[in-house]
């Protein structure tokens, strides 16, 4: 594992020091590894609903009407696409 040295301000520290009296996290090391972990996660997220934004874009104007549209995306769903 890497090893890192980081600086934060009063506030922050404040905070991270709560979270772990609270054993919401047994050391600062474990809550910046999940705040990361969260960040990672997040811009993946974005990334997907980004890439199906412009997907949906590049598809064009559908003839279908909503009622096709959402039964179409519920049988994605239930097959797992």
């Amino acid at each position: 594992m890497a090893r890192q040295t980081i600086s934060v301000n009063e506030p922050n520290d404040r905070w991270m020091k709560q979270k772990i009296k609270e054993n919401e996290f047994s050391s600062k090391s474990e809550l910046i590894n999940d705040l990361i972990r969260r960040q990672r996660e997040h811009e993946e997220e974005r990334l997907w609903l980004r890439n199906e934004l412009i997907k949906g874009e590049n598809s064009g104007i559908s003839n279908k009407s909503m009622d096709e549209i959402l039964a179409e995306a519920k049988q994605r769903v239930k097959i797992g696409q």
